[in-house]
């Protein structure tokens, strides 16, 4: 599946989501990442706080509070470990 990005969100005290989506965001460091599939394979240190949006099939987007962590973009997809990470309160843009 090209069109798909495997991602997982793992946190030190679980896995918290896994599955195919279509896109994800993170801060870093470095700035506002987004990944596609086969985005080039890369390893960024998270910003604090940050936070990750995974948009998947049918436009919803899940979105996790994170703090610390890496994330790690390779072929056969995007890791996000986090220190913790928890749903995101819906906000106002």
């Amino acid at each position: 599946m090209a069109n798909q990005l495997h991602v997982e969100l793992v946190s030190v005290e679980q896995k918290v989501w896994t599955g195919e989506a279509e896109m994800l965001v993170a801060r870093t460091t470095e700035g506002e990442l987004g990944v596609l599939p086969g985005h080039a394979p890369l390893l960024g240190q998270l910003a604090e706080p940050s936070q990750i949006r995974i948009k998947i099939e049918g436009g919803q987007t899940l979105a996790y509070d994170v703090a610390g962590g890496f994330l790690s973009v390779t072929e056969t997809g995007v890791t996000v470990l986090a220190e913790s990470a928890t749903p995101a309160e819906a906000s106002a843009r």
